[in-house]
């Protein structure tokens, strides 16, 4: 229905530019469970990406098998555990399950009539053989399924259908408009901000904090939980660090101190400062790199008189950026040389965050100019790949940069000393709380 009205507004306000489409990108959150009966209508609500109900279920998938097949550790946020939930909880839901889509590949087939996935969203649910990118029946078999239960698979750059006639005819687009395979939000946004090449990345600041770089070939690391899965694009793949609050974590704060979360940017410097004297632990939702710790929680330490709803906000600032460091130390893909990240995601838009995560990270962050480089605009490129058959490398470049933040080499020895000792607050929080 939002797609709908979202096609709506843009044939009313941009009726001419919709007559000229020729092709649709898709991307979307990952790991989503929607269920599907064999009239292709959902059974239940979809289980999403940040749901830990599943955790029982992931530890009994976590083996030597799950790590040699999909490079991956089983993460309660991944698809297959859900499924294994759902059979034991839901027995008749899943007796009824005829298909299982995740949350993008929903829309597609309202929007083509296809099941179609691809690579690089299908490498988060479990059951795909990410080096091969193809199904796993091994994988499929251990959750009580099997590649009739899938969708086909076209790469992120393939055409998976075309519009369904009476859409195009609702939405002023042509007859015969193409849907690209599309891809998860990150690898899309990997293509929206031009990191296909090997060694090239991001770090996004959105609801969790990512850290990306692709890969030439699937290499796995599933010790540090890091995420080894396909890219949008074919023949590449990529790792992940992920802590799962970012820019969440400022919104939660903000809400506690109720006060709107511009007014915690507010007063900040332009660069990064020394340190703050507190500190924070992000876990608001549990966390994947590197602990992969669904139980853990979030916590504040060293708080005294002094402390401020300012000093809170650098707190959880920092917390982000320690976390990030986590997730960046686990990855075994070398950045490019220079070394680079590009920054993407509303925290991003602070140049006190971007200069803080720089000098903790080591790495220069560049900002892209002129609008949003983000997921859409990846899944956008990708349509346009699909209906052309355009080179991906050609299309998937880098944007204008807006401005470059370094690290600054004044506070970074002061950064370094406080990540190693927030490093020691995760295992004495869980002795703690366990």
């Amino acid at each position: 229905e939002a797609a709908d009205a979202a096609m709506l507004d843009l044939k009313r306000d941009h009726a001419a530019a919709m007559a000229r489409v020729r092709g649709v990108g898709l991307s979307g959150q990952m790991h989503g469970a929607t269920l599907l009966g064999r009239d292709h209508r959902p059974l239940r609500p979809c289980i999403l990406w940040n749901d830990g109900r599943s955790a029982a279920e992931a530890r009994a998938l976590d083996d030597a098998v799950t790590h040699r097949i999909t490079g991956n550790l089983a993460m309660p946020g991944f698809t297959a555990p859900k499924l294994a939930w759902v059979k034991a909880h839901e027995p008749e839901r899943f007796a009824a399950t005829r298909f299982v889509l995740l949350p993008k590949d929903y829309v597609r087939l309202w929007l083509t009539g296809e099941l179609v996935s691809e690579p690089s969203d299908a490498a988060g649910t479990l059951w795909l053989d990410t080096g091969k990118r193809q199904w796993s029946d091994e994988m499929l078999a251990r959750t009580g399924l099997d590649r009739s239960h899938m969708p086909r698979l076209v790469e992120g750059t393939q055409a998976s259908g075309a519009v369904r006639p009476d859409l195009a005819a609702r939405w002023g687009l042509p007859a015969g408009v193409v849907v690209a395979g599309g891809g998860g939000d990150n690898a899309a946004s990997a293509a929206g901000v031009g990191a296909v090449k090997p060694g090239t990345g991001f770090v996004s600041l959105g609801t969790s904090g990512v850290i990306f770089v692709s890969a030439d070939r699937h290499r796995p690391n599933p010790g540090h939980a890091v995420h080894a899965f396909c890219h949008a694009v074919p023949e590449t793949w990529h790792q992940m660090g992920v802590t799962l609050s970012a820019a969440s974590a400022l919104d939660w704060l903000a809400g506690a101190l109720g006060r709107p979360v511009a007014g915690l940017f507010e007063g900040l410097p332009a660069a990064v400062d020394a340190p703050p004297a507190e500190q924070f632990l992000p876990y608001l939702s549990g966390e994947r790199t590197p602990h992969n710790d669904v139980a853990i929680r979030a916590a504040f330490a060293g708080l005294s008189h002094e402390t401020t709803p300012a000093s809170l906000a650098r707190a959880a600032m920092a917390g982000v950026a320690f976390a990030l460091r986590d997730g960046l130390e686990a990855l075994t893909v070398p950045l490019a040389d220079p070394p680079a990240l590009l920054a993407v995601g509303g925290g991003s838009r602070s140049p006190y965050w971007l200069s803080m995560i720089s000098t903790v990270l080591g790495v220069p962050l560049y900002s892209p100019a002129d609008g949003d480089f983000g997921a859409a605009f990846g899944a956008a490129r990708l349509g346009l790949i699909a209906s052309t058959g355009a080179d991906p490398a050609t299309v998937c470049a880098t944007p204008a940069i807006a401005r470059a933040v370094e690290p600054d080499a004044r506070w970074r020895c002061a950064w370094d000393d406080a990540y190693a000792r927030w490093r020691r607050l995760y295992p004495a929080l869980k002795d703690a709380t366990r």
